[in-house]
């Protein structure tokens, strides 16, 4: 099941914002029959047999910001006259012509010259800035009026929506989320982000029910009520009640406990960051939990976590931190101490570079000091080896698994960072990685690069990628040392696609390659640039650590 395609171009049909808006109830209609209410049903019954101008002022209103808005600065050609448009919209109650008004509210609507005159000498300094008035007037005027009250000299009229939060309803049953908008139409009909066609299966929901949907918007409100800096006790217990039998609330449920957590460490608030921690499943709370009871003083606690955790890390990172940890916490208790891995020796480079122009970065300075016809030097970073990655296991990365992908504006798929992502997939990624056993991997690549420029995903940086790059990699690169690599990737996705070398350099002619980590003056190596590194000395892949110097330059 695939929504139809969106508007070729919006220029050729002035209501393009409001075909979208129909495509999204029409998905909706097919797709969440069973969760939405009797009143949203009832309202897209009602708004397909309204006149086309008056549903184009709906959905206007609805995609701008705010609620409010006068009809003077309504201006749309292809709907016409505002007053003839609105006028089945109020008598839907889809909007409201008196709504009242607070202060605040009454600011963003009216103009400096207009504030002046609703409120005359009330205003000490009249040539003051606007923000300046409102914390003088309000203690004056608490009590919310409708415009006509507030502005009685004022010829325009102010339209206000009442049906937001059902539209905002829709908005997340289409998007899983409400980070994203409509304007998500507006680029994809500019042709500024594409996205890869998914078929949908029924079972590819991300809102099972009814109770999902509410759930989920009251996480969202938590979230925003956290931001606001509501009190945090109230905010944890609301959250901490919640379960979920839906696995993708449960994680996000998670996440926004795990940011509380991450808030309740620095502000010292450690109690209350051991309690969140503690009914926090998301990746990383068990290492947080290990260092918030050491920074306690809850040493024996904090060893005994550490310990379990050793014997199962959850991850690359998590192994890492316990590598430090660990030792630290017996040393304190008094215990005999424990002899660390001695780092293995990498290839260093040490370079002293005039710095001609501060304004560029340091890798830059060193791509253009190694580079050569023979040996050439490419920045980039994450972006070859993901790309690469992103290119040959592209059917298994978008391939329509229920709960994966839930509308067609996704740069990938939802539980792309679950532990399970792998597991769900295996037999899709051993297809794809085959491929780098018996040489056809190269062709593929190739095809998808063409076949695939420009579409929205996960791993391929299609900025930092051309044929040239592209060519060079390919030769040089061995499928073996690919395989290693991908296979990383797979193990933890979101601590894994970072930290890889700056630079590297191709020698084509040799079939060869050397990958090098930049560092500035006073800079250090960061946890997974480490990981990464021990990864290639592992699998005996050419890896250098380039320290920079800036020369002085005579005057």
């Amino acid at each position: 099941m695939a929504l139809n395609s969106v508007t070729v171009n919006p220029l050729d049909d002035p209501f393009y914002y409001l075909n979208n808006f129909r495509q999204v109830i029409d998905w909706l209609e097919l797709r969440y029959p069973d969760v939405m209410s009797d009143r949203e049903h009832a309202f897209i019954r009602d708004f397909n047999v309204l006149p086309r101008p008056a549903q184009g002022l709906l959905v206007r209103m609805v995609m701008r910001k705010g609620v409010h808005f006068r009809a003077g600065k309504l201006n749309y050609l292809e709907i016409g006259d505002i007053a003839e448009a609105a006028q089945p919209l109020l008598a839907h109650g889809w909007i409201e012509e008196h709504a009242p008004l607070t202060l605040a509210e009454l600011f963003d609507v009216l103009l400096k010259a207009e504030l002046l005159q609703a409120f005359g000498a009330a205003i000490e300094q009249p040539k003051g800035r606007k923000d300046d008035w409102l914390p003088q007037l309000a203690e004056q005027f608490s009590e919310p009026r409708s415009l006509r009250d507030w502005a009685p000299q004022l010829a325009d009229r102010l339209f206000s929506l009442t049906l937001m939060e059902l539209c905002d309803r829709l908005r997340l049953m289409f998007f899983g989320n409400l980070y994203q908008d409509w304007s998500e139409f507006v680029l994809a009909d500019l042709g500024i982000f594409t996205y890869e066609k998914v078929e949908f299966c029924t079972e590819s929901r991300g809102l099972r029910s009814r109770d999902d949907v509410d759930a989920c918007l009251f996480l969202h409100q938590c979230q925003l009520r956290f931001e606001a800096g509501e009190p945090l006790e109230d905010i944890v217990a609301q959250v901490s009640a919640l379960h979920f039998d839906n696995p993708w609330l449960q994680r996000r449920r998670g996440k926004v406990l795990f940011q509380i957590g991450q808030y309740c460490e620095r502000i010292s608030e450690f109690a209350l960051a051991l309690s969140v921690y503690g009914d926090c499943a998301y990746p990383g709370a068990r290492l947080r939990m290990i260092r918030v009871l050491e920074r306690s003083g809850e040493n024996p606690l904090a060893l005994e976590l550490a310990t379990l955790a050793q014997q199962a890390p959850e991850s690359a990172a998590e192994q890492q931190g316990l590598q430090r940890i660990v030792p630290r916490l017996r040393r304190k208790l008094g215990g005999p101490p424990l002899k660390r891995a001695a780092a293995r020796a990498v290839e260093r480079l040490d370079l002293h570079l005039p710095r001609v122009d501060p304004t560029l970065s340091v890798e830059y300075y060193v791509q253009a000091h190694l580079h050569d016809d023979e040996g050439p030097v490419h920045y980039v970073e994450n972006s070859l080896i993901n790309s690469l990655f992103g290119l040959l296991c592209w059917p298994a990365i978008f391939a329509p698994l229920p709960g994966a992908f839930f509308h067609p504006f996704q740069r990938g798929p939802v539980d792309l960072l679950n532990e399970d992502f792998q597991q769900r997939r295996t037999e899709l990624f051993q297809a794809c990685l085959s491929e780098l056993d018996d040489g056809r991997y190269a062709a593929t690549i190739r095809e998808r690069f063409v076949a695939k420029w420009g579409i929205q995903s996960p791993f391929v940086f299609w900025g930092a990628l051309n044929e040239q790059l592209l060519e060079q990699a390919l030769a040089c690169l061995p499928a073996e040392h690919l395989k290693h690599w991908f296979n990383r990737l797979l193990l933890d996705i979101k601590a894994n696609r970072a930290g890889m070398p700056d630079l590297i350099q191709f020698w084509p002619q040799r079939k060869t390659y050397r990958m090098i980590e930049v560092k500035g003056p006073g800079d250090r190596l960061q946890d997974n640039q480490l990981r990464w590194l021990e990864f290639c000395h592992e699998h005996q892949m050419p890896v250098a650590v380039c320290y920079v110097q800036w020369a002085e330059q005579s005057a």
